[in-house]
């Protein structure tokens, strides 16, 4: 039964199809889910030079209200092994939200949630690593997990259409410390959003083939708007993504394109892009004996961004990964992230990663 249960929020929800239960008495049930990853980076370039070694842990309940209606909740947070015993900030909440879920009419929840974006980013990002890194970064408006997020899914179109599902999403202002209705949760200019909403179409084919599209609107801050110097003034963030993905038997491969409007931002400063425009693309075989080679490629490119003269390159690479999965359990990894972008005056000036990253480690799963 929790299997089943694992699975159907998994195709609601985009968390991890497997949990160990824990509890299971009188129509509530509690599983617990995770994996260790033991990684190391080598690079020139520090941020991806060394020990990434984490943890993350969730909770998944659910509870049955009457025979059609029940609800559900998740929780996942991750811990930084890679830090000194006592530094601060080496551990966050990645997801937490809780909703119901009604038979055909579909499942509604609110929380810290993935962005609507991640419906489709979820098809790219199936790399050892680096995976969907064009334009799905976290707490930025509806891209990938984030807060304040209101969200309805629907599978097989109210049970008219199999292999159709839709879903809407709503997000609330997640505010700065400056002017008027500011909120209970600050940020960085870079991660700060006013009210939006998204909305996915995804359609699975019944030989191996799904296309979606989503499209995403909300208002800018104030902030944001009046910053200037190299932040996008516009008053909206949009964006639109469209994918496709192909799955037989060990074979895998997917196809993105997006773009991003006033919403992206980039290097280690304060930057938002006017227009963004990515793509990624991967492909991957797992043989029978376990070893899973992968090839990917992506690409975002910055459209006149301002106070840089013009279009740029903000992030181009292949990917190279093998994975080898000696059971279901435990595998272990290589990845060699091959950059392609220039160091010039542009790529100093905003500090962007040019160098390659070669990452090795294992993954114990639960």
């Amino acid at each position: 039964m929790f299997k089943k249960l694992a699975l159907l929020l998994s195709s609601l929800m985009i968390v991890p199809a497997s949990a160990v239960e824990i509890y299971n008495k009188d129509g509530n049930r509690l599983g617990v889910y995770g994996k260790i990853q033991a990684s190391h980076l080598i690079s020139d370039y520090a941020n991806e030079n060394g020990d990434n070694t984490y943890v993350r842990f969730g909770l998944r309940g659910e509870t049955q209200i009457s025979q059609q209606l029940t609800g559900y909740g998740n929780f996942q947070m991750q811990f930084q092994a890679n830090k000194y015993e006592g530094e601060d900030k080496h551990s966050w909440t990645r997801l937490a939200f809780a909703g119901l879920n009604y038979s055909s009419l579909g499942s509604f929840d609110y929380g810290r949630n993935w962005g609507i974006m991640y419906d489709l980013g979820a098809w790219t990002d199936v790399l050892p690593e680096f995976g969907a890194a064009t334009i799905f970064h976290t707490d930025t408006y509806m891209a990938q997990r984030a807060t304040n997020l209101a969200t309805w899914r629907n599978r097989d179109f109210f049970g008219l259409a199999d292999g159709l599902n839709v879903a809407l999403q709503y997000q609330g202002k997640n505010s700065g410390t400056k002017g008027e209705n500011t909120t209970n949760n600050s940020r960085i200019l870079q991660k700060q959003n006013g009210d939006g909403y998204g909305m996915s179409m995804t359609y699975d084919f019944d030989f191996g083939l799904s296309l979606g599209g989503v499209y995403t609107h909300a208002n800018r801050t104030g902030e944001q708007r009046h910053y200037g110097n190299h932040v996008a003034t516009g008053p909206y963030a949009e964006s639109f993504v469209v994918s496709a993905k192909y799955r037989l038997d060990g074979l895998y491969l997917a196809a993105l394109y997006g773009e991003t409007s006033n919403m992206t931002s980039f290097g280690s400063g304060v930057n938002i892009a006017n227009k963004v425009h990515a793509t990624e693309l991967v492909a991957k075989y797992r043989f029978r004996n376990g070893f899973e080679p992968s090839i990917g490629y992506l690409q975002s490119k910055g459209k006149d961004l301002s106070g840089y003269r013009g279009d740029h390159d903000l992030l181009q690479f292949i990917n190279l990964g093998a994975m080898y999965y000696f059971n279901d359990t435990l595998a272990a990894y290589a990845n060699y992230k091959i950059n392609l972008l220039d160091r010039d005056d542009f790529t100093m000036a905003t500090k962007l990663n040019t160098d390659d990253t070669i990452v090795f480690g294992f993954v114990y799963q639960l």
